[in-house]
């Protein structure tokens, strides 16, 4: 019993990738937060505001309580008037999720 219990525990970690889906990689995600995000906002601690004043840092995003994986994909997904009307592909969107919530435990 106790081996089948490690086999499984071994194993858990390595079926997103087994599926063939690759884990999002949250460096990809500042990247692309860099490219798309950082006219507006302060994507990391180096990293200053070029435009709205207005725009929250993704630190202080990732510090919201109701910051998760789902509410991020849904905004990310979601036309907001303040903001340009990106068409992110899902996993780049799970990229940039992936690096916004790296920020959290930082």
């Amino acid at each position: 019993m106790t081996a089948i219990m490690i086999a499984v525990a071994l194993l858990l970690p390595r079926m997103p990738q087994a599926s063939g889906k690759a884990l999002p990689d949250a460096g990809k995600g500042q990247r692309l937060a860099a490219a798309w995000c950082g006219e507006c906002h302060a994507i990391d601690a180096h990293a200053m505001r070029r435009g709205r004043n207005d725009a929250p840092s993704f630190r202080a995003i990732a510090a919201l309580p109701s910051t998760t994986a789902l509410s991020l994909k849904v905004f990310l997904r979601s036309n907001h008037p303040s903001m340009p009307n990106f068409i992110i592909e899902s996993s780049d969107t799970d990229e940039i999720v992936q690096y916004i919530l790296g920020l959290k435990r930082n």
